[in-house]
């Protein structure tokens, strides 16, 4: 087992008796004993399955498609197709923000990308609607597909992410660089990846007249409910989303996707609940996955190894019919401190299903070129990496001057090189070997990540017999978000944990907002705080109104909840508790409601990042090239820790996909087919157990009043943008070779 180390400072403890504590999961024993219903394990009475038939080449159309085979199959009930699919209310090709993706809904016989939906069968069982779907046997005109980055013709989008400008200019770069003692330029390529949650797409769709009843993972049930009214003609209070569990997400699941959508059409059209489940396969098309990136990076240093340009360009590529551009450069934004700082994404169009967000878009491919290229820098100055961070350290955010709301990276530094033994590395690459003659190499690597906030609501009650009731229409995708909500529900309502029924995972609960951008604690808890401030304000007003009660006339002074009572803030003494206030007041409960938002004016004035650094040792075959990554020490700061031990577990999630980001994963596309030639967990490489390293876990303590109200930055994917950077650097100090094509492997070493 890995060993894990936690700071369990008191301020995690002293705002209450529920947050802090490194509670197990509240869903735990449902998953083990496989009670929790994930979509796909329901079945309705009258139960047919659907099947996508996609498409195997990347551009063209679809010139035939055999039917009646299909239909003659035994247990097939009916074919859809672009001929015969329900008219829907809306555009699935309408785009009215960043937030929406264009979806392939059988709108025609043209074909985009391989993997495309191009029809659908549905029949009484999954195997009869699998073999009708092979009987289709489409005919294609086929065109010639663009699906690498040297493919199409470049240009500037307007935006990437989520709206941020493609282009930022701080200082004179050129002047910066022609002053600089030390320069250099690298060019580095991060591969197309595809998310692989363990659950793949799934939806279970019923309709009542115009009422309809999905079971379907969703990130954001709320932003799914109005894409599905809309396409559909429906209101949104006619939409019931269930989704309880999800099997992973990492963004794919934040948005509702083209297969979820025809799940739901099929079910209209024959009259009967429908449940379509996508294959493995069919993941590598429809649903996003990341955009390969070429980032070539410019930095200037002077003869102090301070850096004096910093230059970050981008290529990656979107699909011919949407948008969606990773924002790699945007990794240099707020991170070392540089009085010339440039950032430039371009584009091309290819015939591959759109990009989208994934688990930490942008920032993940950005830092691991950016935390590879400092090394270098490092190395071109004769400096310990380390050394060079901290000569580096930005003080401020360094593009815009603002401070940071908090910023504990000197100490993560501090504490995960003392854990790790840094003080022992040789500055020279290809100095250690171990007792077996394994080449090893220690690196190390900054994590940053954005700490975001959306907006969400809360309901919160509390009850006569003592207990309350806390609801948000929010999703647990396996981080432990039941568990953590829930905590700070108990402590927003003054209640023991018992005593608290928690309810999420339906869209007729308050909107939760978006599980995503490792935001989902910050956003969901918020809201959940708010409604319990708000419920308990509603308990102290019938108390202090009414003369009978201790609190009476406390209005001045205010009370506190804590442990079911109410108690004077300047007599604790004084005190009631819920049961009692409520019974003299002839009420069964007080319920309110509460928001949680990023505070827009706080957001103008700080910089708002998570920050951390992961130390990595790698061990390398001197012969043969393999790569093992055999210890990672990870510190983060990260605002107020809720439940350590769920924290402990993202950071591990992270690390680890760092590791395969950096060793592992990548999808090989065939030139002539447009094709992934890997999409299964077969051949798309992640690591498995004996793959891991021995991986550690520090929680650096770190205060930050301007976040949010609770104090909380996301945790989910911070632990990635380290550690691809962190192993890179080992490997180049184990060889004394600089491998700039991700992932590293035993080719690109030896070749």
């Amino acid at each position: 087992m890995p060993e894990i180390t936690l700071t369990q400072d008191p301020v995690h403890l002293r705002h209450g008796s529920n947050i802090g504590r490194p509670l197990t999961r509240r869903d735990g024993l449902l998953k083990v004993t496989g009670a929790a219903r994930y979509a796909a394990d329901n079945n309705p009475k009258g139960l047919l399955h659907a099947v996508v038939a996609v498409s195997t080449v990347a551009r063209g159309r679809v010139v035939a498609l055999d039917v009646e085979a299909a239909m003659a199959h035994p247990g097939v009930v009916e074919v859809m197709t672009p001929a015969n699919r329900p008219a829907l209310a809306g555009d699935p090709d309408a785009k009215p923000n960043p937030l929406v993706f264009r979806l392939d809904l059988l709108q025609s016989d043209r074909v985009r990308y391989a993997g495309q939906p191009i029809a659908l069968v549905v029949a009484e069982t999954l195997e009869a609607a699998t073999e009708g779907a092979v009987l289709l046997a489409p005919r294609y005109e086929s065109e010639p597909p663009a699906v690498g980055l040297d493919d199409g013709e470049r240009f500037v989008p307007t935006a990437v992410g989520p709206g941020a400008p493609a282009e930022l200019r701080h200082g004179d770069v050129e002047a910066g660089l022609a002053a600089a003692a030390q320069a250099i330029e690298a060019t580095y390529e991060t591969p197309p990846q595809y998310h692989n949650p363990m659950e793949p797409h799934a939806v279970v769709a019923r309709w009542d007249g115009d009422r309809l009843t999905l079971d379907t993972p969703s990130q954001a049930m709320a932003m799914a409910r109005l894409r599905l009214a809309a396409l559909f003609g429906i209101p949104p209070e006619n939409i019931l989303i269930r989704s309880p569990f999800l099997g992973g997400g990492f963004g794919c699941k934040g948005l509702l996707s083209g297969p979820q959508v025809l799940g739901v059409m099929a079910a209209r059209l024959v009259g009967r609940p429908v449940k379509l489940a996508l294959t493995r396969a069919q993941l590598y098309g429809p649903v996003g996955h990341r955009s390969p990136t070429r980032q070539r990076l410019r930095l200037g240093a002077d003869g102090e190894g301070r850096l004096t340009a910093l230059e970050h360009h981008t290529l990656m590529s979107s699909s011919r019919f949407d948008e969606f551009f990773e924002p790699a450069s945007n990794a240099s934004h707020a991170l070392y401190a540089s009085p010339a700082i440039a950032t430039l994404h371009e584009a091309v169009r290819l015939d591959c299903g759109t990009p989208m967000f994934m688990r930490a878009p942008g920032e993940a491919p950005g830092s691991a070129a950016l935390e590879s290229a400092v090394d270098e820098m490092a190395e071109a100055c004769g400096l310990d990496p380390l050394e060079f961070r901290l000569r580096n350290y930005a003080e401020v955010e360094p593009t815009t001057g603002r401070p940071f709301s908090s910023k504990a990276l000197r100490e993560c530094y501090a504490r995960g090189a003392e854990r790790f033994g840094w003080e022992r590395r040789p500055l020279a690459p290809r100095s250690l070997r171990d007792e077996h003659g394994l080449l090893v190499g220690w690196g190390v690597g900054t994590a940053i990540f954005p700490a975001l906030m959306f907006e969400a609501e809360a309901r919160a009650v509390i009850r006569r017999d003592g207990g309350g009731t806390v609801e948000i229409g929010a999703c647990d995708m396996g981080q432990g978000a039941w568990t953590a909500l829930a905590q700070i529900a108990a402590d927003a309502v003054g209640l023991d944990g018992e005593r608290v029924e928690f309810r999420s995972g339906s869209s007729d609960l308050p909107d939760g907002g978006i599980a995503g951008g490792s935001a989902h604690t910050a956003t969901a808890g918020s809201a959940i705080h708010s409604a319990g401030a708000a419920v308990v304000a509603r308990l102290a007003e019938l108390a202090m109104a009414d003369e009978r009660s201790p609190l009476f006339g406390a209005g001045n002074a205010g009370v506190v909840a804590r442990d079911g009572r109410l108690h004077r803030r300047d007599d604790e003494s004084r005190s009631e508790g819920y049961a009692e206030i409520l019974e003299r007041a002839g009420l069964a409960e007080v319920e309110a409601r509460g928001k949680g938002a990023m505070d827009a004016a706080a957001q103008q004035r700080y910089a708002m990042q998570a920050h951390g650094a992961v130390f990595a040792e790698v061990k390398v075959d001197p012969d043969l090239g393999q790569v093992r990554v055999t210890r990672l020490v990870g510190a983060f700061a990260a605002g107020r820790i809720i439940n350590p031990r769920m924290v402990v577990s993202q950071y591990y999630g992270g690390m680890i996909w760092g590791v395969s980001f950096a060793l592992h994963e990548q999808a090989v596309m065939d030139r002539r087919s447009g094709r992934p030639m890997n999409a299964d967990l077969a051949g798309y490489h992640i690591p498995v157990n004996a793959d891991l390293p021995a991986l550690e876990t520090i929680l650096v303590e770190e205060e930050d009043p301007h976040v949010n109200a609770l104090g909380i930055k996301g945790v989910g994917e911070i632990g990635i943008t380290g550690t691809v950077g962190a192993i890179a650097n080992a490997v180049w100090h184990a060889t004394g070779v600089r491998v700039r094509q991700f992932p590293i492997t035993l080719d690109r070493l030896l070749g």
